[in-house]
């Protein structure tokens, strides 16, 4: 599974990418698990978002989902923080 976020907004209106390919990795299913719940949860739609917040673009196997600052499900801020963080 190949899952992809975009981040933009914020202060400094920086954008930031980063991707994880979850093939042949020991936690692959705990991923897809978490991509699950995030997508069920996304909005088809860039929803409006709070002045200087994050707005998030989120890719999974090519199903796209928008989410903002601070109306993220867990499930979605734990998905897309986690891409932030281990993804290149």
């Amino acid at each position: 599974m190949r899952i992809e976020v975009r981040r933009t907004g914020g202060f400094a209106g920086i954008e930031r990418r980063a991707e994880v390919d979850t093939s042949g990795r020991p936690d692959a299913r705990a991923w897809q698990e978490l991509a699950g719940r995030a997508l069920a949860a996304g909005s088809p739609t860039p929803p409006a978002g709070v002045p200087d917040g994050f707005g998030y673009r989120v890719t999974v196997d090519g199903r796209t989902f928008y989410a903002a600052d601070p109306h993220l499900t867990e499930a979605q801020r734990e998905l897309i923080s986690r891409v932030l963080r281990e993804g290149a």
